[in-house]
This record gives structure tokens, C-alpha cells and sequence, in this order.
């Protein structure tokens, strides 16, 4: 028989049996594995072991990759070269340029017998040909161009996609050994250590699990966690998030056999049938028909909410979240978020018409012009060559509007984002949504955690108070009692995730490195720094023997575990926040380890006189306690059982509790930070610290950091006042009240993630500040998920971070640090910043060369700017100088403006100044050339050329100099605000002195060289020495423009200024042509079709729109490279396109009932929900939770300890039933619109979130 690594070829379980089995849920999944044997039997039919999980042999792994697949899902091939260059051959300007260029050729070899024709022509009329043969090549030069620029940003988002699915890694146990592994090398039969927060990347079944909570609204729709066990519903699925617990699951499906995997084969071909329908669409628009298709009536027509019977609540298994976890699940595109997108698609699309209409109006003058001169004053008869002077004259149009339409601005865009996400991975941002980058350059409000961003992350415990001494250096394990001294290393060694692990530096004298929550691995440095080895009595005690886990969350504030006593009964052991488990204690350890009881009074001195002042030090706190079950007689601080007790009673069994320790931690502020926190507030961007850590402790690192300063007025709050500041007396949060509160605000201490979410979302709803805020966030819990989405730009970290809470960012901050978000800010303004130079320079040869080509056809009957010669200047201004603009390196001096905020012009009064001053400069000295010229220069005039006469010196000098003057706008154009020292930082950008150097030897050598197929006669030296004074002449004449005062100019001269909900029916036009069907502002089918025959927009927008789409959604256009995990994608809300245009699934409102995510998507209100008084936690009068008048501290406080109420209104999902794709998922369509929901208030500090969050 057949083996492989010494065991036999032939699997126990096949892979149909397999996927069969995880088609069952529940009851039923328990059953199927019971027929297999049960969970160990399937272990061993899969040759592996629960605890020492696979081999890690090569032949092994490559065996089971054969037999059971891998865990990547094939990606549909990219767009061939070849493709985009025929997409880029379908703009309908480029097919009349090529169409007249061929009549023109054919024309040009047309010789019809005519008596009358002067033998002088026969000369020129031999180079007729090469006019239209030019036009041709440029054509084709310019198509090859934009198709390489198509090509190269589709292959460097590719690789960004695969960048952010490569950072994916999961737990598995190989060889005994638990390792990270990359997420696509994931096999059939691996051991995988589940934890909160985790996104999975297979389908498995669970061998052992601790209050383990999954949420499956990818899989089903549904939005109850569903609580799984082995005993319960042991089945797991890849794309679900885990919410709540840890476990260790043995992995049963992978890649394409797994159930999203599944979905992904159906939805492939859903995909290729939606590409089939647009097509149709098309065709149905050109007839002017209105498309609306079978998805898309669907999705809207059966948008109705879910009643709250309809939960599947009778099941015990599904958890219905509480009220104060549901946060808005925000939907569809962030498309009004990308202002800059939206202002320079709308500015297009107006030069578009402004361009067509003077193309337009420049035929009908030439061809009049022509008609009378020949035919009314000539009296000529028609002759068939005419026709020939009409295309000459056609071409002149097409030409005017090529050179009139901006169609570099969206490729500068992009261009610009694209250089700016790849040289931020340089500065550890990880950007996952393109628009993030231009967003962050207006941030104003930055509310940053406090743990890990602006801290070290490296946590140490420095103080400690035990059995009444309190010690500021570590005690020895002689120093305590040795009865307390046991207790406390077994509660922390086996009361903290088995992840958290303490490991030796890579060399010696190397700092030890923490895996897992930091909090608890400082209290296991704590724990061998008494002597102890805290693995070997996790050895003794390993996870399946625990009898409960209560992981922690942020409404519990604590984890408790409970473990069998060796002789009978039970012992559970807590840690978390101080004075939470202060609280809920009823005896301590006092002097020499004897026990007393712990009175309200003795609390209150220990959290004055033992807390407080560690959390003044920047500690944070943390307290162990413990509690005894017994069958027996009980003692004074043991209960006495007769049976189990009821463990679901969490209230009474984490009562009467004996405290043995407190600690106080210490997360030094990284050094970096007071710097970078310095440079926001002079950029003009406010700082606040939000956590979950105790006030005091809060306070003091807010103070280290720089976020309160000695003269401010500023407030510090807690949640609980917080909520109590921001809501009405029916507990409604009301955003006038938030109004109040915000703009002061620096430190919100003991915040829960609700709260975290209601702060960002006031901030943004406000309207206290003339400019509406642009907030960024940062986060790292899974709860953290819908502030992430709400804000303006999400960062999550890459090191701490949840995979739940890396899905709903935006950025990734691959080092946790702070001072790489001032980097964001800094390349932010610079992708801002690198547009406008490019628009001022191409605005000024826009407005030039139309008005030349327009007067020179109306005043000599020719523009003096041939069509080869305006193909060529469209190629400098658009690809080259975007190229050239857009690559600009930030400087320091972006940090010392105040940030632009969402309403600022496009196009400010001092470009507007530049531009038109320019434009004045250049058109001057061009009519001077054209009118005058050839008399002040001595040459032959060009002016009233016959049609196949060859080229003149007079018009070349006009062309030359035109392009100089352009080339030296370029130097002009890269500084914006007015500077006079253009020069300033030239040679630090390679790229933009490369390209000009390399334009202008591409100009000396058209002139010299071109002669008729670029309409050019060779110059001297004379004729180039004026030309090059006429370009420098733009430098002297820049200094002049910026001696005007700018402050002088009427506001009319800037363009794009206000809100930019005004310019998302721009985006509609270039972005929604299919899937607006229900938006009543959709654009005409016909006013679509003429905007998208107008221009080469039509290319240049929605190509880099749409490669920014794909990298937004991997739904859009499957073509990344998947590996399982790229499931996520489909559902974050920010980057799911749903296949059946674009509705949201669910509509949860949480806060205000005007809450509104997306000014142009109404979103249907959910019943107001009556409130659930979670926590009412009186707290002792003497900790002070604000920073302000003492008076007002009074009256607040009146003497009485207050309990508010902290919970918010409970959720209402709204969800669209949609037809099953196959029998067995029955809902599995809600993948497409999937959204990431998380329930914020099950924050387990397992995996780095050690933001005790309460």
C-alpha cells in the first residue's frame, strides 16, 4: 500500500464527505461528526493530532494540497495589453481624428481630372499623404500611452491587493509547536488556534472552544452571534468573524471546497452573467432605453426590514447582540467621500463641453469662411478636391476639442495616489482604499487609542500591592506570603490566553518578545520575575480542562476563568480592571496573608491612596481575585455546592470575591510621538485620546504626549459622563448636546466603543466649524470596526490589530505608530497639493491653445496650431507633465498650513491668478507672432497658405514658441501658493526634470527634423534663441503675477468651492452609468451617451476609476490574486459592490434618528428601541473626572455618587431576502452585499487590545 511521511496514501474521509459535513449546522452538525466517530476519530481519519496537529513534512503538506485542494481561490486573469489598448481605441473623439486622418490619406492620392488645376501644386500635393499619416501615428502613440498607463496601475494595484491579503496570517500547531503561517498554505487537517477577532480562513470543526461567539451575517444574513461548542454547533466557516472566545478547530475545507469558496465559484459566474448585462445595457441606452435588470429590481423592490420576530430567536444558539454593542453597519461605496475625485470629474466634464462647443463653432467658421470666400466673392464652381479642404477643416475641430478635454486630469489623479500608496509603504501605511490618501491630507480631528498608538505597547509591571505593602520595585516570591504567592501565579498563568506567550529575544541580552494581548503577557513577565515558570503550570492545566471561560469584554471589563479543584469543587479565577473587580471582591489578603473582609470603606482608601496614584504615575491597573466552590464545608471566603453550579448566573458567581493583588503597568509613550503630536497641532489638526483606560492614567500620558497643554482650555471626560453630557432626558443622544461637548474635548477615559462611534460621528455631523471636520480614527478591536467605518479615514493597526478591525479601515498602520499618521497627513496634502500644480499648468495650455486655435481659424482661415502639432502638445500636458507633477516628494512646510477642509475651491484665487496671467502672457506674444511676427522677425508669412503648401518658418516659430513657453509654465506651475523661488527643491524630484529634459530634445528634434509631418520648417539659431527668450519670459512674467495681491481678487475667480455633495452627480456621470437605476438625479441615457462621445473622459476617467473600483472591491472585477482570506474584502461595507447595484443590506441606527451615512442614500429609520440599562456602577466621589471649574464640579456631582446609564438603543437589522443560488444555501447571496458587523461591546484583550475597555 501506498504511503506518504510513514502513514498510509488513502485518507479515512473523503473529500465529498467532507464538504457534505459542513453542510450541516447545529444539532445536526454534532450528529454527522458523531457518525464519523467524533471529533477525534475525524482527527485520525485526517492523520493528524489534536495537540500536535501536522507533521510540517514537505510531502505531507504537498499531499494533502493534491488530494483536498489549497487554500487559494484562482483569480481571473488580468486585462491582456492588447485589451486596453482596444478600450482605449474605443473613444469616440480618437475614432473621428482617425476616421478624417484616413479620408484625408485617401484624399490626399485622389488626383481627379481637372482642367484648371496649376501645375505649381503637383510638388506639394506628393506630401499630401503625410499629414493624415501623421495624425495616424499620433494616434496610435496616444492610445499605446494611455493603454501602458492602464496597464501599469491595474499591475500596481494588483500587487497592492495581494501586499494587504499577503499581510494575512493565522495559528496553527505544527510539529507540537504553535507557528503563524500565511493564510493560503492553510491544509486540510491542520490545528488552528481560534481567537476573538478573527476573520477564518477555512471551514473546520471545533475540537475544544471557550464561550466562543461567531458572527456567520456573511454566510446567512443573520446578524445574532451564534454561540459554538463542540456539544452545540461545532461547525466554523471561512469568511465568518469570530466576536467573542477562543478555541482550537481541526480545518475540514479549504479554497474553492470551502463554503465561501463556493459562494466565490457562483459568484464568478454571476459576475461574468453582469458583464453580459451591461453590455446589453449599452445597447439599450444608445435605442434611449432605460435599463433596469433583474438584480438590480430585486435588490430595491425587496428592501424591507426584518421585524424583530422574524430572528430565528427560538433557536438557544443565535445571541441576540445587546443594545449598547449595535452601531450602524455604513454601506456602499464611501463615493461622497473622495471630494477630490468628484470636483475635477465635474471640472472635466464642463471644459468637455466648453471644449466640444468651441470645436464645434471652429468648423462652422472655417467651413463658412471657406464656402464664401470660394464660391460668393471667387465665384469658383465646386470641384471633388474641395473635399479635402472640408476634412482639413473637420481635423482642425477634432484637434481643438482633444486639446480642449483635460483628459490627464483623472490620470493625475490617479498617477499621484498611486505613487503616494507606493512610497507610504515606506513610511508603514499599508493603504487599503485609494481616496484614504487625499481624505487624510484635510483631516483637522485625528481621535487616536492610547495603547500601542501613542504608547510602546511594551508592557511592564512596575508596582504592586500585596497583602497591604505596597511595593514600587518588583517583590520576590519570598516577600509574599507563600499561600497568596500561589494563588496569584496560577490565577495569571492560567486565567490569561493560552496565545499570550513570553518569548526569548532572537539574540542574547535581546529584550524578551510578547505574543499575544501585551497586557497579559506583562503580567507573566510578572510572574516569572517572582521565579516562576508560568508554561509549566499551564502544562499541568491545559485548555480542555477548564470547565468556563469568561472571555473578556468591554461590558464585562474582565476575564474569568474557571478551573476543577484537585479535591472537588471549583475555583475561578478573575483579573481586570481595578476598581471594576474592587467592586465585586468581599474579602483581601491582608498583613502576612490573613483574611479579612473587605469593606466599602477599606475600597474606597484602597482606589484613593493605591490607585489613583498609580493611574497619576500613567499605570494602568489591574487586580486578581479568586473565588472557591466547594462540596464540603465551606470557610469564610469559599461557597458551598451541592451540584454544579449554574455558570450562565454570571452575576452571582463573579460575586464575593478575594482580592490578592493589584498591579499597576506601565506603557511608556514612545519617544516619536510629543514630536509628531507637536507638528499636528501646528498643521492645524486636533488630537484626541480616546481609551478605555482609567481617567488618572489616561490624563497623565495625554499630559506626556503633548495632547494637553498647560494654558488649554480642554476637558476630560469618562464614558459614563459623556453619555450623561450628550443625552436628552428620554436618553436620546442629541447632536446640539455632542456640539457642546466635542469641540473642548482632548481625553475620553473608560470609553466603550459605542461611545468611541458616537464621538466620531458627532464630530463629523457637526456644523459648529465654518468646514465640515474630516476625522481619522485609529483602532485595533474588533469593536473598533464602525467608528473605523464612520470616520473620514480609518487606520487600524497592523501589529495589534483584529482582522475585523483591519477590514473596515482604510489605512494600515503597519508599525502602530503615531507619528507614521502624520506621515499619512504629510503625503495626503502632497497628493492634493501635486493636482493643483498639474491643473494650473494644463488649465493655462487648455485656455491657450483653444483660443489660438478658435481667433487663428476665424482671423486667417487656418490655426496656426496644426493638428499633428496640438496631438503632440496634448501629449506633453497630459501624460508627461502628470507624470512629471504628480510625483513630487512632500516637504516639511505642508505641515505648517492650516488643512484645506472639504470645502475648499479646486481651483484657489491664486491659481486662478497664475493661470489667467499666464494665459494673458502667452497669448499676447502668440498673436504678436501670428499678426506681426514675420515682419519683426524678417521670414516669409504664414498666414493665408494655400491648403497643401507646405510648412512656413512663421507658423513652426509660433509652435516652437508655444511649446516653450509651455515648458517653462511647467517649472512655474510646481508651486501653488504663491512662492517666488519656483526653483526651490527642483533636482530632488528625478522624474520631472527627466521628462522635461527629455521633452524638450523630443522638441528640438519635431522642429529640426519634423518638416511636413509635423507641419515644421527647420529654424536657426536666431529664430530658437527668440523662441527659448519668449519660454523664459513665462519665469520673469510668473514674478510679476505673484506681486499681485491675491487678497484683491473678487472669490468668482475659484472654481469648485462649496460642499461636495454638489459634485457627486459629477461622479454619477463618470462612475454610476449602470447602477444608478434608482437614484433620481440618473443622468438621461442620451445626455450620458453625448458626455461619453464627447471626450477621451470616457477612457481616462473611468478607467482609472475603474481600476480604483477594483481595488476597492474585489467584487467589482474578481481579477486579484485570491487567496481565501481575500474574502474579507467582499465585506467591508467601504469596498462592497454589490452585483446588484449598489443597495445596502442592512440599515442599523444606532444613535440619532437623522442619522444619515450617505447624504444621497436614504436609508430607512428602524423603530426606536426602548433603552436597557446595562451598568449602573456608582463611583467614589473622590476621583475627579473633569477638568473645570470647581463650582460646576459641584453641582454635577451633589454630593451623591451618580449611575448613568451607559447602554445605547438596541439594533434592528434591515436585510433583503434574496433567492438561494443552490439548494443547501439558502441565503448565501447576502455574501455579495456583505457588511463586517461588529459587536462592540466583545472586546477580549487576547489578541493586543490591552485598552481595558469599560
Amino acid at each position: 500500500m501506498a504511503t506518504i511521511d510513514g502513514r498510509p496514501a488513502q485518507y479515512g474521509i473523503s473529500l465529498k464527505q467532507l464538504r457534505e459535513l459542513m453542510e450541516h449546522r447545529g444539532r445536526e452538525g454534532v450528529a454527522m461528526i458523531g457518525e464519523f466517530g467524533g471529533i477525534h476519530e475525524l482527527c485520525k481519519k485526517l492523520y493528524t493530532s489534536p495537540n500536535e496537529g501536522l507533521s510540517g513534512s514537505k510531502a505531507d503538506e504537498e499531499h494533502r494540497r493534491e488530494t483536498f485542494g489549497s487554500n487559494i481561490i484562482p483569480p481571473k486573469p488580468p486585462k491582456t495589453f492588447l485589451t486596453l489598448v482596444w478600450e482605449a481605441l474605443q473613444d469616440v473623439t480618437l475614432i473621428i481624428l482617425e476616421v478624417a486622418a484616413l479620408v484625408s490619406l485617401g484624399l490626399s492620392f485622389y488626383k481627379p481630372a481637372d482642367d484648371e488645376a496649376p501645375v505649381l501644386q503637383e510638388e506639394e500635393e506628393h506630401h499630401g499623404w503625410i499629414e493624415g499619416l501623421a495624425i495616424l501615428i499620433s494616434v496610435i502613440v496616444v492610445v499605446i500611452v494611455t493603454a501602458f498607463n492602464d496597464y501599469s496601475k491595474e499591475r500596481q494595484f494588483r500587487g497592492l491587493q495581494n501586499r494587504i491579503e499577503g499581510e494575512h496570517k493565522f495559528s496553527v500547531i505544527r510539529g507540537g509547536e504553535v507557528c503563524q503561517i500565511s493564510v493560503g498554505d492553510i491544509l486540510v487537517g491542520d490545528i488552528a488556534q481560534i481567537k476573538y477577532g478573527d476573520l477564518l480562513p477555512a471551514d473546520g470543526c471545533l475540537i475544544q472552544s471557550n464561550d466562543l461567539k461567531v458572527d456567520e451575517s456573511s454566510l446567512t444574513g443573520e446578524s445574532d452571534h451564534v454561540k459554538k461548542g463542540p456539544d452545540v454547533d461545532p461547525m466554523v466557516l471561512s469568511g465568518t468573524h469570530v466576536m467573542e472566545g477562543s478555541g482550537k478547530m481541526i480545518v475540514t475545507a479549504v479554497g474553492v471546497n470551502s463554503q465561501a469558496g463556493i459562494i466565490f465559484t457562483l459568484l464568478g459566474a454571476a459576475v461574468d452573467e453582469q458583464e453580459a448585462e451591461i453590455k446589453k445595457m449599452k445597447k439599450g441606452e444608445s435605442d434611449g432605453r432605460t435599463p433596469m435588470k433583474g438584480t438590480q429590481t430585486q435588490a430595491s423592490s425587496q428592501r424591507q426590514p426584518v421585524s424583530e420576530g422574524t430572528k430565528s430567536e427560538s433557536d438557544g444558539n443565535h445571541v441576540p447582540q445587546s443594545s449598547s454593542t449595535s452601531a450602524p453597519a455604513e454601506t456602499g461605496h464611501k463615493k461622497e467621500k473622495s471630494v477630490l475625485q468628484a470636483k475635477l470629474t465635474k471640472l472635466a466634464i464642463q471644459i468637455g463641453y466648453a471644449g466640444s462647443t468651441i470645436a464645434v463653432l471652429t468648423v462652422i467658421i472655417l467651413i463658412i469662411q471657406f464656402c464664401i470666400k470660394t464660391f460668393v466673392i471667387d465665384e469658383k464652381p465646386w470641384k471633388n478636391t474641395y473635399a479635402n479642404n472640408l476634412v482639413k477643416h473637420l481635423i482642425i475641430g477634432v484637434t481643438v476639442l482633444v486639446v480642449a478635454v483635460p483628459e490627464g486630469l483623472p490620470l493625475a489623479v490617479t498617477l499621484s495616489l498611486a505613487y503616494s500608496v507606493k512610497k507610504m509603504m515606506k513610511d508603514n501605511n499599508l493603504v487599503r482604499h485609494l481616496d484614504a490618501c487625499e481624505t487624510m491630507g484635510n483631516a483637522t480631528a485625528i481621535c487616536s487609542d492610547k495603547t500601542g498608538t501613542l504608547t510602546t505597547n511594551r508592557m511592564t509591571v512596575v508596582q504592586s500591592y500585596i497583602c497591604e505593602k505596597l511595593c514600587k520595585v518588583l517583590p520576590t516570591l519570598s516577600d509574599i506570603p507563600q499561600h497568596v504567592g500561589n494563588l496569584i501565579t496560577m490565577g495569571i498563568s492560567v486565567n490569561s490566553a493560552y496565545t499570550s506567550n513570553i518569548m526569548g529575544g532572537k539574540n542574547p541580552g535581546d529584550l524578551p518578545i510578547q505574543v499575544g494581548n501585551k497586557t497579559e503577557c506583562s503580567l507573566l513577565g510578572f510572574v516569572q520575575a517572582l521565579g516562576v515558570k508560568y508554561q509549566s503550570i499551564r502544562d499541568e492545566i491545559p485548555e480542555d480542562k477548564f470547565t468556563r471561560v469568561y472571555t473578556f469584554n468591554s461590558v464585562r471589563k474582565s476575564m474569568g476563568t474557571v478551573i476543577p479543584r484537585p479535591n472537588g469543587g471549583y475555583r475561578l479565577y478573575t483579573k481586570g480592571a481595578s476598581e471594576i473587580i474592587m467592586k465585586k471582591c468581599a474579602f483581601i489578603y491582608g498583613h502576612e496573608g490573613t483574611l479579612e473582609k473587605f469593606t466599602r470603606d477599606m475600597q474606597e482608601r484602597l482606589i484613593r491612596e493605591v490607585i489613583e496614584p498609580m493611574a497619576c504615575d500613567g499605570l494602568r491597573t489591574i487586580s486578581v481575585a479568586y473565588r472557591d466552590f466547594v462540596p464540603g464545608k465551606a470557610a469564610l471566603n469559599e461557597v458551598h455546592i451541592d451540584g454544579e453550579p449554574n455558570w450562565d448566573d454570571e452575576e452571582n458567581i463573579m460575586a464575593n470575591l478575594t482580592c490578592l493583588c493589584v498591579v499597576g503597568i506601565e506603557d511608556p509613550v514612545r519617544p516619536e510621538v510629543p514630536d509628531a503630536i507637536r507638528k499636528c497641532q501646528r498643521a492645524g489638526i486636533t488630537v484626541r485620546m480616546v481609551t478605555g483606560d482609567n481617567i488618572n492614567t489616561a490624563r497623565s500620558i495625554a499630559s506626556k504626549c503633548g495632547i494637553l497643554r498647560p494654558n488649554d482650555d480642554f476637558l476630560i471626560l469618562e464614558g459614563k459622563e459623556f453619555n450623561r453630557r450628550i443625552r436628552d432626558t428620554n436618553g436620546d443622544i442629541q447632536q446640539h448636546l455632542i456640539d457642546k461637548v466635542w469641540p473642548k474635548l482632548r481625553v475620553l477615559a473608560r470609553s466603550s466603543p459605542t461611545d468611541k462611534y458616537t464621538l466620531v460621528k458627532g464630530i463629523i455631523d457637526s456644523a459648529v466649524s465654518e468646514n465640515r471636520e474630516v476625522v481619522a480614527v485609529t483602532g485595533d478591536g474588533t469593536n473598533d470596526g464602525p467608528a473605523l467605518k464612520k470616520a473620514d479615514v480609518g487606520f487600524a493597526m497592523g501589529i495589534a490589530g483584529t482582522d475585523v478591525a483591519k477590514e473596515a479601515s482604510d489605512i494600515i498602520l503597519t508599525d502602530d505608530n503615531f507619528s507614521s499618521i502624520v506621515k499619512a497627513v504629510m503625503w495626503g496634502r502632497n497628493v492634493y497639493d501635486s493636482i493643483a500644480k498639474f491643473l494650473q499648468f494644463q488649465l493655462t495650455v487648455n485656455v491657450v491653445a483653444v483660443i489660438v486655435a478658435f481667433i487663428g481659424a476665424c482671423a486667417v482661415q487656418d490655426s496656426p496650431l496644426k493638428a499633428v502639432q496640438m496631438l503632440w502638445v496634448n501629449l506633453i500636458m497630459d501624460t508627461l507633465a502628470s507624470l512629471a507633477l504628480a510625483t513630487e516628494l512632500p516637504t516639511p512646510d505642508l505641515l505648517l498650513r492650516k488643512p484645506y477642509g472639504r470645502t475648499k475651491p479646486l481651483i484657489s484665487r491664486t491659481m486662478m491668478k497664475n493661470i489667467l496671467g499666464q494665459a494673458l502672457y502667452q497669448l499676447f506674444i502668440i498673436f504678436s507672432l501670428l499678426f506681426v511676427g514675420d515682419l519683426i522677425l524678417d521670414i516669409e508669412s504664414g498666414r493665408g497658405q494655400e491648403l497643401n503648401a507646405g510648412p512656413t518658418q512663421h507658423f513652426t516659430i509660433i509652435f516652437n514658441t508655444f511649446v516653450m513657453m509651455t515648458l517653462f509654465n511647467e517649472i512655474n506651475a510646481r508651486k501653488i501658493h504663491g512662492q517666488r523661488n519656483v526653483i526651490e527643491g527642483l533636482l530632488t524630484n528625478p522624474i520631472f526634470y527627466t521628462i522635461w529634459i527629455f521633452t524638450m530634445i523630443s522638441q528640438v528634434l519635431i522642429i529640426q527634423y519634423g518638416k511636413m509631418a509635423f507641419s515644421t520648417r527647420a529654424l536657426s539659431l536666431d529664430q530658437w534663441l527668440w523662441c527659448v527668450f519668449f519660454g523664459i519670459g513665462t519665469l520673469v512674467w510668473g514674478q510679476l503675477i505673484t506681486s499681485v495681491p491675491t487678497r484683491k481678487l473678487p472669490k468668482i475667480l475659484s472654481w469648485g468651492r462649496g460642499h461636495p455633495e454638489e459634485y457627486t452627480d459629477a461622479m454619477n456621470l463618470g462612475e454610476e452609468r449602470f447602477d444608478s437605476i434608482d437614484s433620481d438625479k440618473k443622468p438621461r441615457a442620451g445626455q450620458i451617451l453625448w458626455i461619453r462621445g464627447l471626450t477621451r473622459l470616457q477612457t481616462q476617467i473611468s478607467v482609472p476609476l475603474r481600476v480604483i473600483r477594483a481595488f476597492r472591491s474585489t467584487l467589482e472585477d474578481l481579477n486579484e490574486r485570491r487567496s481565501m482570506h481575500s474574502l474579507h474584502s467582499l465585506r467591508s461595507p467601504r469596498t462592497g459592490v454589490p452585483v446588484g447595484g449598489g443597495h445596502p443590506l442592512y440599515n442599523f441606527n444606532l444613535l440619532s434618528p437623522n442619522y444619515n451615512k450617505h447624504q444621497h442614500q436614504q436609508q430607512q429609520q428602524p423603530p426606536p428601541q426602548p433603552q436597557q440599562n446595562l451598568t449602573s456602577v456608582p463611583l467614589p466621589l473622590d476621583i475627579s473626572y473633569i477638568d473645570e471649574d470647581p463650582q460646576q464640579h459641584r453641582t454635577l456631582h451633589n454630593g451623591r455618587t451618580t449611575s448613568i446609564n451607559i447602554s445605547g438603543p438596541v439594533s434592528t437589522t434591515q436585510s433583503t431576502r434574496v433567492p438561494a443560488i443552490s439548494p443547501g444555501f439558502s441565503e448565501i447571496a447576502h455574501t455579495l452585499q456583505q457588511q463586517v458587523r461588529s459587536n462592540h461591546n466583545e472586546t477580549h484583550h487576547s489578541n493586543g487590545q490591552n485598552e481595558t475597555r469599560i
